[in-house]
């Protein structure tokens, strides 16, 4: 392991705002659809996030009444809170915008964080998401209605651009700063590039020069020395952690801890690790009845896999047990099997 006392001094960030809303420290846990679950978001909270952002809605599944939506909707934000809460809208249309920003306003978020960056083709191929950086002028027309929709801060999260060919994050950047967005957030790999290859970290100084506004750097952040090398090389504020955090939502509080007080902390024990992953599939199945173990089964291998080698044979079965139970109880057997008996302490 790397010596973090190695990496020099921390940088004074001085204090981040979103509008009025102050951030405490400046690491973030990213959105991410089917993964960050209110309950992650909570656990990363407490670990010491500096805010947390919500899976994405849009006005469309509001009007239809969708489940799901409902669930990432429900943010709990009226609940005490040790750091903000965001909900994240990807929307096409101005109507959708404007219902989803006041249904997110209503629910008590602190701050609307607008979807430009996601490359999946189901929302790209309704031209929302990162389909977005093809038309800025569409893009502004929304960023538009949703800072009239409501009262609250609104922020936006991009991509470099459409492909290698088209890389307008700064123009983006600059119109919304000019229309109102408090904060921007740059994942560093264009839409084509989906997740392959490595973030471009040292492209989103670009944006950074572009505006005044906090920008924020995304993408492949997965250690406290991977966050002082990104912030380095982008010049960025704060730093989003996504598919870091999945199986270690404290990871987002190590990180922001670090940048704080320039000293790693102490390690979770296999124990307390334990109690986060029955935390974590507890308010999963009291959420969402039945459907929250199976919601459950990537958590639960992020958790084991982040935990213990992947050569070790018997965690590996233990962890296919796991995954494909259909019964709560056994689950919790096994979470406890693997995090209170041998192979936790012959691990650590």
């Amino acid at each position: 392991m790397f010596d973090a006392q190695k990496l020099g001094d921390p940088v004074d960030p001085g204090l981040i705002k979103v509008g009025e809303v102050s951030l405490k420290g400046r690491v973030l846990l990213a959105p991410m659809a089917g993964v960050t679950d209110l309950i992650m978001r909570a656990m990363a909270e407490r670990h010491g996030a500096s805010a947390t952002v919500s899976e994405m809605i849009t006005g469309s599944g509001i009007i239809r009444g969708d489940r799901e939506t409902q669930h990432r909707l429900r943010s709990d934000c009226r609940q005490p809170r040790l750091a903000p809460r965001a909900i994240q809208i990807a929307a096409r249309d101005v109507r959708d915008i404007e219902i989803a920003s006041q249904h997110a306003e209503a629910s008590g978020a602190d701050w609307i964080d607008i979807n430009m960056g996601c490359p999946c083709k189901r929302v790209t191929g309704g031209m929302a998401g990162a389909a977005l950086m093809r038309d800025l002028d569409q893009a502004t027309a929304l960023i538009v209605s949703a800072r009239r929709a409501v009262k609250i801060p609104i922020t936006l999260k991009m991509r470099l651009g459409w492909d290698e060919n088209s890389i307008n994050a700064p123009e983006l950047a600059r119109r919304a700063e000019g229309e109102g967005v408090s904060l921007i957030t740059v994942h560093g790999r264009t839409r084509q590039q989906f997740y392959s290859g490595r973030a471009d970290w040292r492209a989103i100084r670009h944006v950074k020069s572009a505006v005044r506004i906090p920008v924020v750097a995304n993408g492949d952040c997965a250690s406290i020395e991977d966050a002082c090398t990104m912030l380095n090389a982008s010049g960025a504020d704060a730093l989003m952690i996504g598919r870091a955090a999945i199986g270690r939502p404290w990871l987002v509080g190590d990180i922001a801890y670090f940048l704080s007080a320039g000293a790693q902390r102490e390690s979770l024990s296999f124990e307390k690790r334990g109690s986060i992953v029955k935390e974590h599939l507890q308010g999963l199945v009291g959420m969402m009845g039945e459907a929250g173990l199976r919601h459950a089964r990537k958590h639960l291998a992020a958790y084991v896999e982040h935990s213990f080698e992947a050569t070790n044979e018997a965690i590996y079965k233990l962890k296919q047990k796991l995954i494909t139970t259909a019964s709560v109880n056994e689950a919790y057997d096994l979470i406890d099997v693997i995090f209170l008996g041998d192979y936790a302490e012959a691990a650590a």
